[in-house]
């Protein structure tokens, strides 16, 4: 019995090759990252509650950023180990890919991975620059994410590929856009942090509530648009609607 089953661990490892651990890898990143943002959106309904003293609503919000680190950072990865995934597949010999972009990708997406957490933790005289560095990075590739995922989908053989890949397309496009929210998030949540700050020095007034119940009001637009792209992202992904590759 014990022979038996060290030959089906021998057999279960040898089966985790590139492809299957880039599959687990991309479906961890879906995970945290739906529910890490389900768990910010459910903090956040806390910290809008004027009845709660200012404490409570500090532990909240505490709890918020905290939640947040794990979209933050599945949003980053998500393209890269999507990359990873067409790589190892049969998409990787269609679009030429070869090892060295695979390298490139993974260390352009660490370098903001680490711009993102330097800008995270905050408390450096360089914060200021991490976050508009951070905030660029989104900007230039949510632009070339939705640039490329339209020419894949109006180009007959986008790149030579001739299986129509328009669900990879619809797919690249709802991440693209997936960014965009983010950014939109942030520009939303802008009068938050003063009237946070203003309501742990000076307690609440009308004015400090509508700056802290306003932007977050007008972020969970763009909350609900990512939520709807993840998962879009995530149905496009496994039933590759249109895909003619065997």
């Amino acid at each position: 019995m014990s022979a038996l089953l060290s030959a089906e661990a021998v057999t279960a490892v040898h089966g985790l090759n590139g492809y299957s651990l880039s599959i687990i890898l991309h479906v961890l990143l879906f995970v945290y990252w739906l529910g890490g943002d389900l768990g910010v959106y459910y903090s956040s309904r806390f910290i809008i509650k004027p009845e709660l003293q200012p404490e409570t609503r500090a532990i909240a919000a505490k709890i918020m950023v905290g939640c947040d680190m794990a979209p933050r950072f599945s949003l980053i990865l998500f393209g890269a180990s999507g990359v990873t995934l067409m790589y190892y597949g049969p998409l990787g010999d269609e679009f030429f890919m070869t090892g060295w972009m695979l390298a490139l990708v993974w260390i352009g997406t660490l370098a903001w991975a680490a711009v993102s957490l330097a800008e995270a933790r905050g408390g450096s005289k360089h914060t200021a620059l991490w976050h508009s560095a951070d905030l660029w990075v989104r900007y230039l590739l949510s632009a070339v994410l939705v640039g490329v995922a339209l020419y894949t989908l109006l180009v007959a053989e986008p790149f030579g590929v001739d299986t129509n890949p328009k669900w990879l397309g619809a797919k690249l496009l709802a991440y693209g856009l997936c960014i965009l929210c983010g950014v939109m998030i942030r520009r939303a949540l802008k009068p938050f942090g003063p009237s946070f700050g203003a309501l742990m020095t000076t307690g609440s007034t009308p004015e400090v509530e509508r700056g802290i119940v306003g932007s977050i009001r007008r972020s969970e637009p763009w909350v609900y648009g990512i939520w709807a792209l993840v998962l879009i992202a995530a149905v496009l992904g496994v039933i590759k609607p249109g895909s003619t590759a065997f």
